[in-house]
């Protein structure tokens, strides 16, 4: 309805009625307005209504809705179930084109824009999240391995003679895969013990690049979130040593954008050395279905190369559902959130270490790690081989997903390189243990319940141990015979 239309509709119905309504329809308008003129993330998030108008505003634009539309080419946006095209909010020519990712479509106007809106509310997520100074970014809809496929693809054309990529070891397998998919030989560096934590050892990191060459790597592969007792990589020094060296350096970034600790080591990577791309998962941090990433980077123009290297268009419900989501909670909705998962990772810490103490455990000390957090199982080890696994058993059959139970000595092969103590970021860690994480949307209900089932589990673990020594009871020894018959 624009204002010709609101004019007629007085003819129809009493002109004060239409008024309001016309003024409830600009309290929207003006709402979009403000979206395409900053470009930002709102500060208070939009009602359902107002996402979906405009929505609808931007897939009138798009060719397979016009009215007229007359589509005799190979691509014109046909759907062939209703369900799936509401599903899409007809927004159906995806994003980009066969040269660029980023590239806008003459056919799907509407998609375009989404597209660009999305790159531009992100990158103000970012900044707000902690990376004050990132210059560029683009979602991209990809998983975080593939995500970093593409800028280690991207930086074969910089570096043609490069067939190596110094890794500081997380065990991970899609990170490291990423590698081996892009035709590199990852360099695995040992991580160094530091209390209980592992962490990057520097030194070995040095060596290698004097063993290999620099002109030989093609990066250095660092990581900021992580499994505890693995914590985030030392993200300022390893910078510093690229800037030194003249080595590109990608960050696996993949659930970091949640935590400002993870923000603030990229942010002073970068100002400090050298930092050429992060890769964050979507669904990891904003809450959304698998299958889309995002990333960002200090200079646009190598940005702009990534985004060229994607063949082909794109998908757009990655963008789709990301735009959604941010616009829906606003800046302050996703602040809050965050701030929540920051106050809910002391009160995970505080009943984990509770809870281990009550069974003769430990929780692992590993301040360097803002998300995830570890308890020891020794004494379970202690009990019985078997007691580790099955307590994960134990805790998936009971609902409890996320928690990672880590046993020693597993072995894994990827890619013809053999990890010890797989899962474990260590060839030989201490001990074994159980992984809790505190990350974004959790609430006090799920930590409650969790160590509610983890208690329970423990304590019948502890119970069949009892039952099956009581069932072998010890017998006194035979007497000696001295009645001589």
């Amino acid at each position: 309805m624009n204002s010709e239309n609101f004019s007629l509709s007085e003819k129809i119905v009493s002109t004060s009625y239409v008024r309001q309504g016309s003024q409830a329809r600009r309290s929207h308008e003006q709402l979009i307005r403000l979206l395409l003129e900053q470009g930002k993330c709102p500060e208070e998030g939009w009602s359902e209504s107002t996402v979906e108008l405009f929505l609808s505003e931007l897939a009138v634009m798009d060719s397979n809705n016009f009215l007229g539309n007359c589509g005799v080419g190979e691509r014109e946006g046909r759907v062939a179930s209703s369900l799936v095209a509401r599903r899409h909010y007809k927004l159906i020519h995806g994003i980009g084109r066969s040269g660029d990712i980023a590239a806008v479509q003459p056919k799907a106007a509407g998609s375009s824009l989404l597209n660009k809106l999305t790159n531009s509310v992100v990158l103000d997520i970012l900044k707000l999240s902690g990376v004050r100074s990132v210059a560029s970014c683009f979602v991209v809809p990809l998983a975080t391995g593939m995500s970093l496929t593409l800028c280690f693809l991207t930086l074969r054309h910089r570096r043609p003679k490069a067939r190596y990529i110094i890794w500081p070891r997380i065990d991970q397998k899609s990170c490291f895969k990423a590698m081996i998919t892009a035709g590199f030989e990852p360099v695995v560096v040992e991580n160094v013990l530091e209390g209980d934590e592992l962490r990057t050892d520097l030194e070995a990191v040095e060596r290698k690049i004097e063993e290999l060459g620099a002109e030989n790597i093609l990066c250095v592969h660092s990581t900021t979130s992580c499994f505890a007792p693995r914590v985030p990589d030392r993200l300022e020094e390893l910078s510093i040593l690229c800037a030194k060296q003249n080595i590109p350096h990608i960050v696996n970034n993949a659930y970091g954008v949640q935590s400002s600790k993870c923000m603030h080591l990229i942010q002073q990577g970068a100002r400090v050395g050298r930092i050429d791309a992060f890769v964050q998962s979507l669904d990891k941090n904003f809450m959304v279905p698998v299958g889309g990433a995002i990333i960002a980077g200090f200079d646009e123009s190598f940005v702009q190369e990534i985004s060229q290297m994607y063949p082909g268009r794109a998908s757009a419900s990655p963008s789709l559902d990301v735009l959604i989501t941010l616009l829906t909670l606003g800046a302050s909705g996703y602040k809050k959130l965050l701030s929540e998962r920051k106050e809910i990772y002391l009160l995970l810490a505080q009943e984990l270490k509770s809870l281990a103490s009550a069974h003769g455990e430990r929780l692992l000390n590993t301040p360097h790690n803002p998300i995830s957090l570890a308890m020891s199982l020794d004494g379970l080890q202690a009990e019985s081989n078997g007691a580790v696994t099955q307590l994960g058993s134990m805790l998936f059959t009971r609902q409890v997903s996320g928690a990672r139970v880590i046993p020693l000595g597993k072995e894994q092969t990827i890619g013809g390189h053999t990890f010890r103590g797989f899962t474990s970021h260590s060839d030989a860690y201490p001990c074994p243990y159980l992984n809790a994480a505190s990350a974004v949307g959790i609430t006090r209900e799920d930590v409650t319940l969790c160590m509610k089932r983890l208690e329970k589990c423990l304590k019948t673990l502890k119970k069949e141990k009892n039952m099956a020594k009581s069932s072998f009871p010890v017998l006194p020894p035979c007497q000696e015979d001295t009645t001589g018959e």
